[in-house]
């Protein structure tokens, strides 16, 4: 241990008390996310913080000492972006979990960062209004975290990520110096647009400690489809026309790989012989009218089947395959989970690719994800104790990747860069807009000390 960790490991103990854990055995537990292929370090110590001030003097500490400084929140991300460094400060602000207000007039949250999505949803609720960010983690996560991701989830084709319901942020930076960004207002063009620049930084940037969130009224009334196809090029010619004659809410994807581990796991009945399963979701005062729209779409682009249903909690029920997706993969073996966004019209040529790499490569891939907005997940099931397969699923993973960016796609749609995909982000933004980024942090972190090696 350095001179200047030992410094801020005893300033730390000494001004926190028992927010801070020092242990290694205790700090074991947040030394990484849960992505299994990414490194991690040991931190010197954990503080958990309780409230704003914790967090003012974490920073003012680091900054003094120099120190990095890695913020994690519930510790669900998917791309390494929370994983410890050695000799860092664990700032965990899963502790700040306080709904702070709920304005039903404005329809605005304001909430600490440690709040888990779940819970604000089920606060808003309550009130008779809808937080509409919905990942996959919503009863898990935290609002802290999937602000620093930009999360996403199954509804934002219709009603956007998270960055289009965050009205304002507080944050603290590097130096313990307290900002805050952004506007209650519906609408706010004064200056730059730092809030927008807060979300989706991973961490890099300053500690986000609480947002103000915008709520809406809920629609009334969903009404669902299934429909199954034989071939994943047909269930993507049914997206397409859909979106020519209806707004879907969601419209979910499930290859044949993925329906079967999810029916092996839930015994829920699902076709196994269907080369991919669509669930589409429409709402409000028109929905029945709009999935039938959606079901001639889906029957236009050969569907073999086709079920729909207007009971709210039957359509829960089948979206619960569909959540079960990533659990019901695991279950086979260790995998490695990709986030892949390309345009709409180019989601067969990736699911093609996807299918082509699994076979070079003699890999099992499950894909599912948000065709509505061309998000896939297609995830790598590997045995991890074998090095080769090991070898073979990281070749898989960069194949994905770059097949993905051929077609004019993102190398992460909701998941963050973190560490898992920061080798391919020059690659897809150019090398003066990774500058430009990096100029942005230094403004920021001029000491570098926030999230180090992380997504910038």
């Amino acid at each position: 241990m350095t001179q200047a960790v030992a410094g801020i490991v005893r300033e730390l103990t000494a001004s926190l008390g028992g927010a801070v854990i020092t242990d290694p055995v205790l700090s074991v537990g947040y030394r990484r996310d849960q992505s299994h292929l990414t490194t991690f370090g040991t931190p010197a110590a954990v503080v958990r913080a309780r409230d704003v001030s914790d967090v003012v003097a974490t920073l003012q500490a680091a900054h003094k000492y120099g120190v990095p400084v890695v913020t994690r929140g519930a510790g669900t991300g998917l791309a390494g972006g929370a994983n410890a460094v050695d000799g860092c400060i664990v700032l965990s602000i899963e502790r700040m979990n306080r709904i702070l207000e709920i304005d039903e007039e404005a329809r605005t949250a304001a909430v600490e960062a440690g709040v888990i999505n779940g819970d604000l949803a089920s606060a808003a609720a309550a009130c008779g209004l809808w937080y509409v960010p919905d990942p996959g983690s919503r009863d898990i996560s935290t609002i802290g975290g999937n602000l620093a991701t930009n999360a996403g989830g199954a509804c934002c084709a219709k009603y956007g990520v998270t960055a289009d319901h965050v009205a304002r942020i507080k944050a603290v930076l590097p130096d313990g110096q307290i900002i805050h960004t952004g506007a209650s207002t519906r609408k706010n063009s004064a200056g730059l647009n730092l809030t927008q620049l807060l979300v989706g930084s991973e961490g890099t940037l300053a500690v986000i400690v609480e947002a103000t969130v915008r709520l809406r009224r809920k629609p009334e009334g969903v009404t669902t489809l299934v429909a199954s196809f034989r071939d994943p090029a047909d269930a993507v010619c049914a997206v397409m026309r859909m979106q020519s004659v209806a707004d879907p809410c969601l419209a979910e994807l499930m290859d044949r790989t993925t329906i079967a581990a999810v029916n092996r796991m839930t015994k829920m009945g699902l076709d196994e012989s269907a080369g991919a399963l669509l669930l589409v979701q429409c709402d409000g005062a028109g929905a029945t009218e709009e999935v039938k729209c959606c079901a001639q779409a889906c029957s236009d682009s050969r569907a073999t089947e086709l079920y729909v249903t207007s009971d709210a909690e039957e359509g829960e029920a089948l979206m619960r395959a569909r959540r079960a997706a990533l659990t019901a993969l695991e279950q086979l073996g260790s995998t490695l989970l990709d986030d892949l966004a390309v345009p709409v019209p180019q989601l067969t040529h990736m699911l093609e690719a996807i299918t082509h790499i699994a076979d070079r490569y003699g890999l099992l891939i499950g894909t599912f994800g948000h065709a509505a907005d061309g998000n896939l997940h297609p995830t790598i099931v590997f045995d991890s104790r074998d090095e080769e397969m090991v070898l073979r699923a990281h070749n898989a993973f960069d194949e994905m990747v770059a097949r993905c960016l051929q077609l004019g796609g993102s190398i992460t749609g909701e998941h963050g860069v973190g560490l898992l995909k920061r080798r391919y982000l020059t690659r897809m933004v150019g090398a003066a807009e990774h500058q430009l980024m990096a100029g942005i942090k230094s403004v920021f972190d001029p000491g570098g000390i926030l999230n180090p090696g992380r997504s910038l």
